[in-house]
């Protein structure tokens, strides 16, 4: 049995001769409950940002992205297509083709990113990403452009007016200096179908077949990438190191998370600020343990010299004021994570908490995303805070208490 353990709680949830103990007791459970609920509520609304982020980029991005090691693009040949198609795993792919490029609609210019892709039936599923037209590339003879929603914005380009198209201007390869400016540029035109929700990933983009990606840049040869989904319920890891085996040492095989590291750290690292500044406050609210165990050290001064009478050391003296904090903070904790996980949930499904009106996005809900590491996250970091805080306190308090009787 253990003893101090035993003491611990008696004296937690004994009475005490003044009042004024139970209540700093117990603003020490509330504050180590509300720091606790608080971290996992904000926790778990950034799991649901993170999700609802991801989800919306990885509609557009493909799940592997085949660039070359050295320079713009490459050769697409028969046995590098033949490598791709041939490796378990690959449910479809498409060329890339991409380029800067001069746009222009009426009298309003911007440079933007063309980028032509092979056209099939992967498409269709990118309509969830517009914000308005269809996400169609080619119908019959006619060819269509899919545009980002800062190309949309600048040029005012409008899907309702059929007479008017998007013309697109690039270098002519080879041909400088010229007499009339106009032949240095290859110059297209194409209807606009559709535009693409705001999101800075996409928002310069003018998606095109790669029939005229390749007509507009001169370009008939190589390709910028090679776009790969991956089967249903695949390892994709297990996929990209297969393909960057087999394609060699000339190429790079991309996961989402490599072909855009910047949103993923972003993401990633608000989070953990975020969760280091509430935790930070959790801790100076776990510091009312220090008020609580003086308070009960000096109140139970009979008690240690009887024990002390009776054969007890110093280390057992302390020891019963330690699980005495430790016991104050896990209480505030379990029951801080179980109001938090109950928050969570009610979110979940009643949806308290929406965004703003005006907010563009796929939901009007604030996210929610559980996830049980950030309880055992939350549990630890409180835990190690108060096994420190509780460790000096019982210490000095105790060192003090016996110095004076």
């Amino acid at each position: 049995m253990n003893i101090a353990l035993y003491f611990a709680k008696r004296y937690l949830f004994s009475k005490k001769s003044v009042n004024a103990i139970n209540i700093i007791s117990g603003i020490s459970v509330v504050g180590v409950l509300v720091s606790s609920a608080s971290l996992i509520v904000i926790l778990s609304f950034y799991n649901g940002l993170e999700n609802l982020i991801f989800s919306m980029y990885s509609s557009f991005t493909p799940d592997l992205r085949i660039e070359a090691v050295q320079g713009k693009g490459f050769a697409m040949d028969s046995l590098t297509a033949n490598t791709i198609k041939r490796q378990p795993g690959v449910a479809t792919y498409r060329e890339i083709l991409q380029e800067r490029v001069l746009l222009r609609y009426g009298e309003a210019q911007y440079i933007a990113t063309i980028k032509g892709m092979t056209v099939d039936n992967a498409l269709l599923a990118m309509d969830t990403l517009l914000d308005d037209g269809h996400f169609v590339l080619k119908q019959g003879d006619e060819q269509y452009a899919v545009m980002g929603a800062r190309v949309q914005g600048t040029l005012g380009v409008s899907l309702q007016d059929d007479a008017r198209r998007i013309e697109v201007f690039s270098p002519r390869k080879g041909v400088v200096n010229s007499l009339n400016p106009a032949e240095e540029f290859t110059m297209r035109t194409i209807r606009p179908a559709g535009v693409l929700q705001y999101q800075q990933e996409f928002d310069d983009l003018l998606i095109v077949p790669m029939d005229f990606a390749r007509e507009v840049l001169g370009e008939f040869e190589q390709v910028s990438a090679i776009e790969i989904n991956v089967g249903q319920g695949l390892d994709i890891a297990i996929v990209q190191r297969a393909l960057g085996a087999s394609l060699g040492e000339s190429f790079v095989v991309k996961n989402r998370e490599q072909q855009n590291p910047t949103l993923y750290k972003i993401v990633r690292t608000e989070k953990w600020a975020v969760f280091l500044i509430i935790a930070f406050t959790g801790m100076i609210a776990i510091f009312n343990i220090v008020g609580s165990l003086t308070m009960l050290v000096i109140d139970k001064k009979k008690d240690i010299s009887v024990l002390m009478g009776m054969g007890a050391n110093h280390s057992l003296i302390r020891r019963i004021f330690f699980y005495e904090g430790l016991l104050i903070s896990l209480i505030g904790c379990v029951a801080g994570l179980v109001l938090g996980l109950l928050f969570c949930f009610s979110q979940q499904v009643f949806g308290w908490i929406r965004f703003g009106e005006g907010e563009n996005l796929v939901t009007d809900v604030y996210p929610v995303a559980i996830r049980i590491g950030d309880f055992l996250l939350v549990f630890l970091t409180v835990l190690a805070f108060s096994a420190l805080i509780s460790s000096v306190s019982s210490r000095l308090s105790v060192k003090q208490t016996v110095r004076l009787s």
